[in-house]
């Protein structure tokens, strides 16, 4: 009965909790302006500041007056942009000739052919605005949200379902959501993974939950290290990576392991703590946070740093797991060995939020502009002068055409690499 109890008490915080989402997204969905506009002829100057990627607002920055200016005509500027309104774009989905475009205030569905465009939002099937993730799990498209759960959507009759903690979610919060080669799915919560066995999604006992609680057994670098999974990536021989806020983990053939900074991830303070490209530090803000850095005995450490904090993960060509931390760089883990790129080494920011690989070369979102690391290690960097719509980078990905997709706040440019 007690179990009942507490099951009841869960259940009933989690609607009363999404009605709450639903009144206040709705409210905050009647001011949004979205506009689609090819911005070969026109941007916005008002992208300067934006948040930390993470649902916390940047507010150190001041925007730029809203005029309109013309975009910058180099000719080699190879981008075009696309308006969002004042949100932070968090994924981009190609999808066929269609771009899934997850934003703060919802997600648009864009017709590339039609130049046409579609809104989702807690007034259409949505039951948050805000939208950490957008992919396809079959013939339904996948939406994780801030605090609503995971939408899906079944094109062929415009009608969304809802899969939240009743059904077996770990949290509300769903950060990524990832099918695998074999055809599981895996969906990154703020209380630890779930994992789908077959993506059979509907029916309860495929699901599974891989909490820090249920992975480690008390042997050091077993299990999640932190319950807050921002990111999945699916190994060369089909191994999960995890990007969580006290580290990175891997799941293979059932057994998990994890590494920190301790073993090599990110870099060290007294490295990077001249490099300060960005000032936000969700530490001020968000008492979790705060407790993360305590744990790692950084309470001292008044920046933005935390390099078991990370925001990105992607794995190359070769197997190895990148990993894009918070204030410490961009380390690579080939299972054995690590290595750490900083400013030092000609990134524009030691914060990466976003990652990207597509074979031979790796993109890098930061807070201070796109980078490109090509396969001999040359580094490209590219920033609002080169045509991106901010500097800010909280998003990538590749269309069948082999456009690249970049989202930040305020809009999204494309990259034609052809």
């Amino acid at each position: 009965m007690k179990n009942f109890h507490i099951s009841t008490i869960k259940i009933t915080f989690v609607i009363v909790f999404a009605i709450l989402v639903v009144l206040l997204g709705w409210l905050g969905s009647k001011t949004m302006t979205l506009e689609f506009s090819d911005a070969a002829v026109v941007k916005t100057a008002a992208d300067t500041h934006g948040s930390d990627g993470h649902g916390h607002d940047d507010a150190h920055d001041s925007p730029a007056p809203a005029a309109q200016q013309p975009v910058n005509s180099k000719p080699n500027n190879k981008f075009n942009q696309f308006e969002v309104g004042n949100r932070n774009v968090k994924s981009i989905f190609p999808d066929g000739d269609a771009v899934w475009i997850g934003t703060s205030g919802g997600a648009v569905r864009y017709d590339t052919k039609r130049d046409d465009y579609q809104l989702f939002s807690v007034r259409n099937g949505l039951l948050a605005n805000g939208v950490f993730n957008v992919t396809r799990v079959g013939d339904r498209i996948a939406v994780g949200t801030y605090g609503g759960g995971l939408a899906m959507l079944d094109e062929h009759d415009t009608d969304w379902q809802i899969y939240n903690v009743p059904e077996g979610l770990g949290d509300a919060f769903v950060y990524w959501t990832l099918q695998t080669t074999a055809g599981d799915l895996w969906i990154a919560t703020w209380t630890g993974a779930n994992k789908i066995i077959a993506s059979d999604i509907d029916n309860p006992d495929a699901w599974e939950i891989h909490t820090v609680n249920s992975t480690s057994n008390g042997e050091k670098n077993v299990g999640l290290p932190n319950d807050w999974v921002y990111g999945l990536a699916e190994g060369k021989n089909g191994e999960m990576w995890f990007a969580t806020e006290g580290g990175l983990a891997r799941y293979d053939n059932g057994v998990w392991n994890h590494w920190k900074h301790d073993d090599g991830l990110g870099a060290e303070y007294d490295l990077v703590k001249d490099q300060k490209s960005f000032m936000t530090d969700p530490a001020d803000v968000s008492t979790h946070h705060a407790k993360q850095k305590v744990e790692m005995g950084l309470q001292d450490v008044t920046t933005a740093y935390n390099p078991n904090y990370i925001v990105a993960i992607a794995v190359d060509a070769d197997g190895a797991a990148w990993a894009g931390t918070w204030g410490g760089g961009l380390s690579r883990f080939d299972g054995t060995n690590w290595t750490t790129m900083t400013m030092s080494d000609g990134l524009p920011s030691n914060h990466i939020f976003s990652l990207y690989s597509d074979g031979d070369d790796l993109w890098i979102g930061t807070s201070h502009g796109l980078v490109k690391k090509s396969a001999d290690g040359t580094l490209t960097t590219y920033t609002r002068e080169d045509g991106l719509y901010s500097d800010a980078v909280f998003s990538l990905a590749k269309d069948k055409d082999g456009t690249l997709w970049v989202g930040s706040y305020g809009g999204v440019a494309r990259l034609n690499l052809q």
